[in-house]
């Protein structure tokens, strides 16, 4: 399915956060946004999966307009959300954190989810019935990956999947992104624009809240994109 966001707006009090934000991304496709700290990034994922409203504009994904919906609507539609921060549940085992999200979404076969996930990230099947807390901060982001996954989303949201992350988890997030692009659609937030540029398809800068510039990540300018990102 098609992800269309057309003229989105946000507003924080008289502050205007987001500003007339278009683009479209289709099934099997990885886009990454790409901007300075406060470009309005992390905002932009939020109004995605309804945990802040949209002042105007609309998000649809497919036939469906998701723009009114709360999250819970937005993840049984397809959405699969990895926040900044990971935000896993500290006091919960990693079978317990991957368990709520599917038992949430009703998924079926729940064994066979968690055999396929142990798949892609190895490690937590040698975690799984450590609390999340005890877990290593890359162990941690390949949880947040799963639990999202746990949902069987066709479109996963990942903000900063790379933050604080060693090299060597970096290489493996990358290669489940790779797999996970034959089959179902990625948008990530990423500072890391090597990173960013060698998995993704498509790629759209924001700036004080408003796209500035999109296209396909291969013919990506790196050093002038690279000016719009870094600090």
């Amino acid at each position: 399915m098609t992800l269309t966001v057309d003229t989105l707006n946000q507003h924080y009090g008289s502050s205007h956060i987001l500003r007339n934000v278009s683009f479209a991304m289709e099934e099997r496709q990885c886009l990454a946004v790409l901007g300075r700290n406060g470009a309005g990034k992390t905002t932009l994922l939020r109004c995605l999966m309804g945990l802040l409203p949209a002042s105007s504009g609309s998000v649809r994904y497919g036939a469906a307009d998701l723009t009114g919906l709360p999250p819970h609507r937005r993840i049984r539609a397809g959405f699969g959300y990895v926040p900044q921060g990971r935000e896993i549940f500290a006091n919960l085992t990693v079978r317990q954190n991957i368990e709520i999200a599917s038992r949430a979404c009703a998924i079926p076969d729940a064994d066979a989810v968690f055999d396929e996930l142990v798949t892609l990230f190895p490690v937590l099947g040698e975690m799984w019935n450590r609390r999340g807390g005890d877990l290593s901060g890359g162990q941690q982001q390949q949880l947040s990956i799963a639990r999202a996954l746990a949902t069987r989303p066709s479109l996963l949201i990942l903000d900063e999947p790379t933050e604080g992350i060693q090299p060597s988890v970096v290489q493996r997030i990358e290669e489940v992104i790779a797999s996970l692009k034959e089959r179902i659609a990625i948008l990530l937030v990423e500072q890391y624009l090597d990173f960013a540029r060698s998995i993704s398809d498509r790629y759209v800068v924001l700036s004080r809240g408003g796209v500035i510039e999109s296209g396909e990540s291969s013919a990506m300018d790196h050093e002038r994109i690279k000016s719009f990102v870094s600090v």
